[in-house]
């Protein structure tokens, strides 16, 4: 059964984006947008803005995404004088188990994913479960463009132009009920198109599972991700849903959602299950707290080489400590990593 969602309303961008980010706006908005309101933009305007990524490989996006792309608010967040990551090296060096272990893993194997038709289960402590086609899942958002740093546990980082849109918009239209209290994501399983889930590494209780508390979901600054560098996500990475809370380690950010749970006790997720003393149920970048195998002070921003490492500090937080750090203060970091 298709249950379609209904159509969202319009509302101001503060809903959707921290009154912060708007008033600091000439730091979040880069070159010559820093003060123009994007919705403001002619059509053609957008359309030449989807266009300015140089080295993005053309691919092959669905008819809702192309439909959506020319009204999407470019740059709605960016960071200040951090360069992104050239779209090559944000789509070859991925940690996809499912499509193998190697970071080249995902862009070779990954072109056996077929992500139409796709579908989406809403279910558990919900006023409006079903199952929902994803054109009709996507019906009611905006698209926006966030530029998002992206911090991997293996003290990797990148800096990535998403598109998306606010997870707490989706849950505004499907109305969790007083008994949830976190939202839990799993992946897809079909072993005949991801050939690491009948792979040797075993280790993996497939599929892919991570999570949320219900505030962080509301969070503005997390957000379901459709896109990529002016286009559709490439399938090494999440096509067509993955989730993108930029605060928190990479393996948070989980890919090719199937299924979104709100319930009302906290998941196990995927690598808390595996390693619990290594992969914590909150994630949360902290440059004081290390992996039990390496440090988490400093990471390795790409692309990087043997001969110009580009090494940095790691930013509490990953650099959003203003807009996440209320959600942490009653909690010790150290022991809820």
């Amino acid at each position: 059964m298709l249950i379609k969602l209904p159509k969202a309303s319009d509302c101001p961008e503060s809903d959707v984006t921290p009154e912060s980010f708007y008033l600091s706006r000439r730091s979040l908005l880069g070159g010559a947008l820093a003060g123009i309101a994007a919705s403001s933009l002619p059509r053609w305007a957008n359309a030449v803005e989807a266009s300015r990524y140089a080295d993005v490989e053309a691919g092959r996006a669905p008819n809702w995404f192309t439909e959506k792309l020319p009204s999407t608010h470019w740059q709605a967040i960016t960071v200040k004088d951090e360069a992104i990551t050239p779209f090559k090296d944000a789509t070859h060096y991925n940690n996809f188990y499912e499509f193998g272990t190697g970071k080249d893993d995902p862009a070779t194997n990954a072109g056996s994913l077929k992500t139409e038709p796709w579908s989406v289960v809403i279910d558990g402590e919900v006023a409006k479960p079903g199952r929902y086609a994803l054109e009709d899942f996507m019906k009611p958002y905006q698209l926006e463009e966030r530029i998002y740093r992206l911090r991997c546990v293996e003290a990797w980082s990148m800096v990535i132009p998403w598109i998306g849109f606010p997870i707490s918009a989706l849950l505004k239209q499907v109305g969790p009920t007083s008994k949830a209290k976190y939202i839990r994501f799993e992946t897809l399983q079909d072993p005949k198109s991801m050939p690491g889930q009948r792979s040797s590494f075993g280790l993996i209780d497939w599929p892919y599972v991570e999570g949320l508390r219900l505030d962080e979901a509301m969070n503005p600054l997390a957000i379901l991700a459709v896109g990529m560098y002016g286009r559709e996500l490439p399938n090494q990475n999440g096509a067509p849903l993955r989730l993108v809370v930029p605060w928190k380690y990479g393996f948070k950010s989980v890919k090719s959602i199937v299924r979104i749970s709100l319930v009302s006790e906290q998941p196990k997720t995927t690598w808390q299950s595996i390693a619990a003393d290594e992969y914590g149920f909150y994630a949360n970048v902290n440059p004081t707290v290390d992996h039990p195998r390496w440090t988490q002070a400093r990471e390795r921003r790409l692309p990087s080489g043997l001969f110009s490492p580009n090494v940095r500090e790691t930013q509490m937080f990953n650099g959003y400590a203003d807009e996440v750090a209320s959600l942490y203060t009653d909690l010790d970091l150290r022991k809820n990593y």
